[in-house]
């Protein structure tokens, strides 16, 4: 059995650097064909998804509420103003920062700890471990992938390994 700390921040952490070098490549992409910026920032799969902005604040927002439900802290508040991929990789750079915070010691435990969360007036109740597996984990995935999947949509050169990132 691994440790829960390395189930818990060490994929998470992954993830969200893994997201920095995609918005790196997309915001390249941009840059060599002249693209505006806001026009990928702005870009979304279908009409009724979020835009990649959003998919960001949303992977970053998840990341950093998990490890703070799981070490019994209290989750860092960020505005949701990004308009600029400088922005974006500033937001990345505070969650990495609060997530590489987190101790294994903060995490002991935290897989039965009881966490409770609200979505949309509804009371979700999860032990540690159910809320890793069954919600943080789908929902960080879904929204880097998402992400890139936006600026793979739009022309930015990316492949399996830049979702995948180093393998350590």
């Amino acid at each position: 059995m691994i440790p829960f700390y390395e189930a818990t921040i060490t994929p998470l952490k992954r993830a969200i650097k893994n997201l920095s070098t995609i918005l790196k490549k997309g915001e390249a992409y941009a840059d060599s064909n002249q693209i505006e910026h806001s026009a990928l920032l702005n870009a979304r799969l279908f009409p009724d998804m979020y835009p990649l902005i959003r998919q960001v604040q949303i992977a970053t927002d998840m990341s950093k509420g998990a490890a703070a439900r799981l070490a019994n802290l209290e989750i860092p508040k960020f505005e949701d103003t990004e308009t600029s991929f400088a922005e974006l990789q500033i937001r990345i750079s505070k969650t990495l920062a609060f997530i590489e915070a987190v101790t294994p010691s903060q995490l002991e435990g935290a897989e039965n700890r009881e966490i409770t969360i609200t979505i949309r007036k509804v009371d979700l109740k999860f032990t540690g471990q159910d809320y890793l597996l069954y919600w943080v984990n789908p929902n960080v995935y879904f929204h880097v992938t998402t992400a890139y999947n936006i600026l793979r949509h739009n022309g930015t050169p990316l492949g399996k390994a830049d979702f995948l990132g180093p393998r350590k």
